[in-house]
């Protein structure tokens, strides 16, 4: 099922979506410009798969050492793989002009999958702002818990828009074993 999204500019703080209320978490950084969020196409698989790549390299060091971030990001990634696991997802891409900023993938039935920014949009608001849209629009179609596997990196921001640990978990990939977090977030009705 593809997300049918109509295209506009999304301020990253205090934005609205079009007749709809957003409620964000507030920020300690703002970026200076607004980004685009819009739905994914087939032709952004190359850039999505180079930010995945960039991100899990650059930006989660502090908690994976060389052999798990090689083996939960391979240098030459099979697109054919990632084809396959993004046709099931409904995906938002933000932009800042034409560079992708950042992605999120999340299924209907309140997974959220993949939640990365480019190395240079982080803790700018990117995934403040994609987890909102995504939330909003999990809770339109019925979704009344949240899930998501976090990595050790992203542990504390699921923790910071509500989520609560579940347990701990680890995925092998090869001989390699990269711990993660089971959480969930139960939605209040609104």
């Amino acid at each position: 099922m593809e997300l049918a999204l109509r295209r506009f500019t999304w301020p990253i703080r205090g934005a609205n979506l079009p007749g709809k209320p957003l409620q964000t978490t507030p920020m300690t950084t703002q970026p200076s410009a607004a980004f685009n969020l819009r739905a994914y196409q087939p032709q952004d698989l190359p850039a999505l798969v180079a930010l995945f790549q960039a991100s899990v390299s650059q930006l989660t060091t502090q908690h994976y050492d060389a052999a798990q971030r090689q083996a939960w990001s391979p240098e030459v990634a099979d697109l054919t793989v990632w084809q396959t696991r993004l046709m099931s997802l409904n995906l938002l891409i933000a932009e800042d002009g034409s560079s992708m900023a950042g992605f999120i993938g999340f299924s209907l039935d309140g997974h959220i999958d993949l939640l990365y920014c480019a190395p240079a949009y982080a803790r700018q608001g990117i995934a403040s702002a994609l987890y909102a849209a995504a939330e909003q629009r999990l809770r339109a179609a019925g979704a009344r818990e949240l899930f998501t596997e976090a990595s050790l990196v992203a542990h504390a921001f699921f923790a910071g828009q509500g989520f609560s640990v579940q347990q701990a978990q680890t995925v092998t990939r090869g001989t390699v074993i990269l711990p993660r977090m089971l959480m969930r977030k139960t939605l209040e009705l609104r």
